[in-house]
């Protein structure tokens, strides 16, 4: 055989083999790849089908419809009919079984029922459906029974409502489970509570193999169980904002493996930082907005992986370690406003400290020091190039803003707000090209901003100009350049209209225009341009008198904080949208009805609709809503019966419905109202007893009854703890009878302190985390009393003003002298009533004391003399009673004039142009046994001595003072007797 024979046949055989193997090993692929089963592609388009496609089910900027490629069959565009291929599925690569479903931001809208064909995949071990929207339906329980291999389980930002169902705590192998809330609408009442199935029975089955578990704003409200200690393989903890309280098991900090813990806005939660190790490998702690207390330990700076460290707002010793100069990985650091016990913001307790290291933490990208400085800008922040969130807000730093804060080139976010910085605004601080957020409100700087120049800030999304002294400078036809906004604040800016940029602003989420002087009505195209996304808007205090087309309904389909007081608006109450929390169009011309729309607004906490000119009945069921906080509906023209207050237990803190015509009783269902803290009803017609059963409410602080109808006598108080925090009581100008309420003084335990902060207002207040960040909001509250003689009207009620008002009855009998024990009273108004008697001394123990009324009794005797000590009495009036003899003269009693006296012909001295008669010579004073009466108090003193010992003055005071006045009337015919120069032993 030749060689060329042989050559050909060698390589026929290798070509022979080589095609063998290649056959072998394509058998061996058809052989070993998936193919999905037909009952789990059935199970799996079923699923998909059952939803919607909607773009904005998902707000993450990757997400996409990964189900819109699942196919039945296959076509030319490379989609399949195996559902192992398929996008987002995952199959085992054995058995076939669908094994991973990863459906995170695919734009899904509906809802997940028990029927769901998602729960045949019942080998799911991974489970995804994270950012979409699965529109409050609530958790299917079926999750927890049918899909026990799931080690991985994601349905945060995804819109489930409702409780957690206990069966989720079966997943015993879970080792992720992801529950957390979006920011941007967990404020709902419809959001997923953990409140029947507790936090322990959830995470009790999973300690072994929990990794990460979050569940940021699931409302848990309940303390954080003993058992986390015990999952040895917890890497991740995310719990912030569930309403967790007690104290943190500190052992969790000690976990092994532990690198995230999460817990801000937990308000009620107390904890401690223990002492860290190098072996501890935390990268996040955040515990802001917590009661985390104590001295933050010098090892914190042993953390040297930590790149978060979260400390605002909590209750830290303000003595910052100087190790965390040592933690040189930080990129996130917010060491705001520590707080005092007296929960005051403790704004300078920092202002002192040494800050240097910050300097060195060059690796810092977020850094958070509001409420910690005073003084000039900080140059220690020079140095930190790679800055791209500042907050220095709520400091009171002086002089310019530095020009080298240019050197911060990364700056995205820029917040100097609430600070006395002062000049030119320096023109370098709208040429950040990467600045997202801008807010210089509430300084003093000066100038004209050119608003076309942020138009070069194509990033900027935030701006806040409020309360400076700026001057607004708006081109025509630059609506269109102007970046996208998503937050405007440009309050107290000498606006006249609004801006003619707003017409293309569709992103807008916040716009605050208040204090400014826009006339007119407000565009149509406004509220056409943020329909959709504007949550809160804030017209106050303009001279707005209408909208352009009558909204009938407000247009704003999401709006959470709506601000529309002190305007001109008038017309029907327009109805908002059921998103709102805060409602406030005070101050207007609105008329007509309360709609009952008003009862299903679920998430509303704050309805001002006080000063305009509503009438009709009242919506009984107003008052329902378990989430409402403050109510106020004064000076209208409403009448009827009040609305069934607090039918259940609620949240309501401030009713105010004085100054209408509402008549009937005070419904008992107040007595539910356990968060109440200020009631008034002032001016009604309300025909009613003494509501005794209100002393049960355990905060109830201001109880306003005024120019009513309640009548009869006020009893005794049932328990020795009634109305344990009442200060501010107000029953005048009823027909209240009997003596006074001697036992309800002694048990007023709140007014017998003295309140010395005197720059504090009562309030109620709620944070929220809502639009992305924290929202504060606060309710003072407003008060009217009649006092010094004059309407008394705080806008925000002082924590110091303690007040008892209950003139204008028919109360009787003398003053008590325990009324001296309430040393915290400011104001005392016991006028137009039949006390007799006299004046008791103790009043002269109300060291606080403004204002003392006591005029239109038939009040007797003197004035006693040691009331000279109230250095603080401004008002005083004893007019129109029975007293005699000198006034006291020195300090504030030398200011009162003579209308505090008029009407008492027994009175002389200043300010009266009646002068005291001197006492006789001793000799022509006859020592006689009735020798040494003269009035009032004195003759308490020399009483005993006349008949023999026995003490009868308390008892007898205003009966034998006047028969004494009289027999020595007639005696010496005056009006006032000589004081004795000697007295008879």
């Amino acid at each position: 055989m030749g060689m060329e024979s042989l050559l050909s046949k060698f390589i026929s055989v290798r070509c022979f083999t080589l095609l063998l193997i290649i056959a072998t090993q394509f058998s061996l692929s058809v052989q070993t790849q998936t193919v999905c089963h037909d009952d789990e592609r059935s199970a799996l388009l079923q699923f998909s089908d059952s939803f919607m496609i909607d773009g904005s089910a998902s707000t993450l900027p990757f997400a996409y419809p990964k189900v819109a490629s699942w196919t039945l069959e296959g076509d030319a565009r490379n989609q399949t009919s195996d559902c192992c291929s398929w996008d987002g599925v995952k199959c085992d690569e054995v058995s076939s079984h669908v094994i991973g479903l990863d459906l995170r931001s695919s734009c899904l809208y509906g809802s997940i029922n028990s029927s769901s064909s998602l729960f045949q995949l019942v080998h799911l071990q991974s489970l995804d459906l994270s950012d979409n929207n699965f529109n409050f339906s609530q958790i299917p329980s079926r999750l927890g029974r049918d899909l026990a291999s799931l080690t991985y389980l994601n349905l945060s930002w995804s819109f489930f409502s409702g409780e957690v169902p206990s069966e989720i705590s079966m997943l015993s192998k879970l080792s992720t489970l992801d529950l957390s809330i979006s920011q941007k609408f967990f404020y709902r009442s419809n959001i997923l509570k953990l409140t029947k199935t507790n936090l322990i029975s959830l995470v009790q089955n999973m300690t072994k193999n929990i990794e990460q578990l979050h569940l940021d704003l699931v409302d848990i409200c309940s303390a954080v169980p003993d058992v986390l200690v015990n999952a040895s393989s917890l890497i991740s903890l995310r719990l912030g904002g569930c309403g967790l309280y007690g104290e943190f098991p500190v052992g969790v900090f000690h976990l092994p493996s532990l690198q995230v813990l999460h817990l801000p806005a937990n308000f009620d939660l107390t904890g401690y930082f223990p002492n860290f190790n190098k072996t501890n490998s935390f990268k996040r702690l955040l515990v802001s907005f917590t009661k985390f207390y104590g001295q933050l330990p010098s090892s914190l700076g042993n953390l040297h992986s930590l790149n978060v460290l979260g400390l605002s707002n909590c209750y830290f010793y303000p003595r910052l370690p100087s190790s965390l100069g040592n933690l040189t990985q930080l990129s996130c650091l917010d060491i705001s406003a520590f707080y005092d016990s007296t929960k005051n913001i403790s704004t300078n307790q920092l202002a002192s400290y040494p800050w240097f290291w910050v300097g060195k933490l060059a690796n810092l990208s977020h850094l958070g020091l509001d409420h910690v400085r005073r003084g000039e800008f900080p140059t220690f922040l020079a140095n930190l190039t790679k800055l791209a969130y500042l907050n220095l807000r709520h400091n009171e730093m002086t002089g310019p803003v530095p020009s080298w804060l240019m050197n911060l080139s990364e700056l995205s976010y820029l917040d100097l707000s609430h600070n006395k910085l002062q000049g030119e605004i320096p023109q370098s601080l709208f040429q950040f090209r990467n600045l997202q957020s801008l807010d210089i409100s509430f300084n003093n700087l000066s100038g004209l901003v050119e608003v076309d120049q942020l138009s070069e800030l194509k990033f900027l999304r935030e701006l806040g100009l409020s309360y400076n002294k700026l001057s607004l400078n708006f081109k025509t036809n630059m609506s269109a350049a102007f970046p996208k906004l998503q937050v405007l604040k440009l309050v107290s800016c000498n606006l006249t209209e609004f801006p003619e940029f707003l017409h293309d602003q569709y992103e807008l989420i916040i716009l605050h225009l208040s204090y400014n002087n826009i006339r007119g009505q407000v565009p149509k195209w406004l509220w056409n341009a943020t329909r959709e996304t504007m949550m809160d808007l804030n017209l106050a205090n303009n001279f707005l008198t209408g909208f352009e087309q009558d909204p009938g309904n407000f247009p704003w389909q999401n709006i959470m904080y709506l601000s529309l007081h002190f305007n001109r608006l008038q017309g029907s109450l327009p109805i908002p949208p059921q998103s709102i929390i805060v409602y406030n169009v005070a101050n207007n011309g609105y008329s007509g009805e309360i709609s009952p729309s008003f009862c299903k607004l679920n998430d509303l906490k704050t309805l001002d609709l006080s000063n305009n000119n509503l009438s009709g009945r009242l919506p009984q069921c107003l008052g329902n809503s378990s989430n409402l906080v403050l109510l106020r509906l004064q000076n209208n023209s409403f009448h009827g019966k009040l609305p069934l207050l607090c039918p259940t237990v609620n949240s309501l803190a401030s009713v105010d419905l004085s100054n209408n015509q509402l008549r009937g009783k005070l419904p008992r269902s107040i007595a539910n109202c356990t968060w109440l803290v200020f009631l008034n009803i002032g001016n009604n017609h309300i025909s009613d007893i003494f509501p005794s059963w209100l002393g049960a409410l355990p905060v109830l602080l201001a109880l306003i009854l005024r120019s009513n109808r309640f009548h009869g006598v006020i009893g005794n108080p049932a328990t020795t703890h009634e109305f344990p925090k009442l200060c501010i009581i107000d029953l005048s100008n009823n027909n209240f009878s009997g003596m006074l309420p001697l036992n309800y003084f002694e048990r007023w335990n709140s007014l017998k302190f003295v309140d010395k902060s005197k720059q504090t207002y009562v309030e109620n207040s709620f944070s929220l985390l809502s639009l992305g960040f924290s929202v504060h909001y606060r309710n003072a509250f407003s008060l009217t009393i009649f006092a010094k003689g004059i309407a008394l009207k705080y806008q925000e009620t002082p924590k110091f003003l303690k007040l008892i008002d209950l003139s204008g009855n028919k109360f009787k009998g003398e003053i008590p002298a325990g009324i001296g024990n309430l040393r915290g009273l400011v104001l005392l108004n016991l006028s137009n009533n039949a006390l007799t008697g006299q004046i008791p001394s103790s009043l002269g123990n109300l060291n606080v004391l403004e204002s003392l009324d006591l005029s239109h009794n038939q009040l007797s005797g003197t004035i006693p003399s040691n009331l000279v000590q109230l250095n603080f009495l401004e008002y005083w009036d004893v007019s129109h009673n029975r007293l005699w003899g000198q006034i006291p003269l020195g300090k504030q009693f030398d200011t009162f004039q003579n209308d505090s006296y008029e009407g008492n012909s027994g009175l002389c001295g200043n300010p009266l142009s009646r002068k005291c008669e001197a006492p006789p010579p001793p000799s022509a004073v006859e020592e006689d046994e009735d020798c040494g009466f003269e009035i009032g108090l004195d003759w308490y003193v020399v009483l005993p001595g006349v008949v023999g010992g026995l003490i009868v003055g308390v008892v007898a005071g205003n009966t034998l003072a006047n028969m004494m006045h009289e027999r020595f009337a007639e005696k010496f015919n005056t009006r006032r007797q000589p004081r004795c120069t000697r007295r008879r032993g």
